[in-house]
């Protein structure tokens, strides 16, 4: 339940407001009546949880946040008091096709909302966006917060910089940032078919066989979306009441599963009969990955609100009520991450 005292009459900042998590939070708070400010490299998208009535009752900006000037403008101008920054080239693959790209967005854009916020004494407090990718390859699981950060690949390195840019701007000038790192998130509004949940649905939608990159023995814990953004909302909220700048929190479900599980689970939950294909294409992943998530639910009271199949079955149900009426109805085979 968000804080209503808090939150009434906030001018919010959030980049990246379009994308999967970012119109999730966007829509949580337009319906709070938070006073929202939004950047994307596009706007307007079909392809979005958002809709028209979301979309005028807030403020809108197109550009990067590799654009410094733009950024301080905006918050400058609106006199933004809580920072939201979930603008990142979010792609594994992406960014080891393209890495200058991928640096460029993830690291640069982190320092410039860094950057701002230190010259514009109007902001409060920042929750920066990592992953679990920051950590790297590790052999002792789960993550915890306290694990080295030691991404070796393009988006792995992304992560783990802007990680350490956030702890050195609040340690050297107590910019007021704090950094979430979420296991792979999922749940409607998620338009990204080469990641493995949309794709498995998608596949089992248009009874179309289901092709898993990887050998389906890596792991990874999955989260539904809402309840990322209940963390999100709750370290904002209790940033300066409990000293938390500078922290940085996982957010998971603390349940493991292998991707091969995972996509068993998908078809048994929406009655449909295997049907898949390992390719064992998948290159520079990390094996294994999973997160503690002890420290948010002692620290900030969080717990996720949905087991693994809750949050499977309403995804399906979403994704059947979109594709079934051809909206956002993805083209080509696509091919599962994993």
């Amino acid at each position: 339940m968000m804080s209503k005292i808090f939150w009434k009459g906030k001018k919010v900042f959030i980049t990246g407001y379009e994308g999967f998590l970012g119109s999730n939070l966007t829509k949580t708070l337009l319906e709070s009546e938070v006073n929202v400010c939004g950047l994307d490299i596009v706007t307007g998208r079909k392809k979005t949880i958002l809709s028209r009535n979301d979309f005028s009752r807030m403020e809108i900006f197109r550009g990067s946040v590799e654009n410094l000037s733009l950024i301080n403008e905006i918050i400058k101008k609106h006199k933004i008091e809580i920072i939201f920054h979930l603008a990142a080239e979010a792609l594994v693959e992406d960014c080891l096709k393209n890495p200058l790209k991928g640096f460029s967005t993830n690291i640069k854009g982190t320092w410039n909302i860094l950057e701002s916020a230190r010259l514009n004494s109007c902001v409060k407090g920042i929750v920066i966006a990592s992953s679990d990718k920051a950590y790297g390859s590790c052999k002792s699981l789960p993550y915890k917060e306290d694990t080295r950060l030691s991404g070796i690949h393009p988006y792995d390195v992304s992560k783990s910089c802007a990680d350490l840019i956030a702890h050195t701007y609040y340690h050297s000038y107590r910019v007021p940032a704090a950094v979430t790192r979420c296991g792979n998130i999922f749940g409607p509004g998620d338009f990204n078919f080469s990641r493995i949940i949309p794709d498995a649905m998608r596949s089992m939608i248009n009874n179309r066989t289901l092709m898993v990159r990887s050998d389906g023995k890596f792991t990874r814990d999955y989260i539904y979306v809402d309840d990322v953004v209940k963390g999100y909302i709750l370290l904002a909220e209790k940033m300066h009441k409990l000293k938390l700048y500078g922290e940085a929190f996982n957010f998971s479900d603390e349940n493991p599963v292998s991707v091969i599980d995972l996509v068993k689970i998908i078809y048994k939950i929406c009655g449909k009969k295997a049907n898949y294909k390992i390719l064992k294409k998948a290159k520079y992943e990390i094996k294994h990955q999973y997160l503690s998530s002890r420290k948010a639910r002692k620290i900030l009271g969080w717990k996720p609100g949905h087991s693994l199949e809750e949050g499977l079955r309403k995804t399906f149900d979403w994704y059947v009520e979109i594709l079934g009426t051809g909206k956002g109805r993805g083209k080509g085979k696509g091919k599962g991450k994993g």
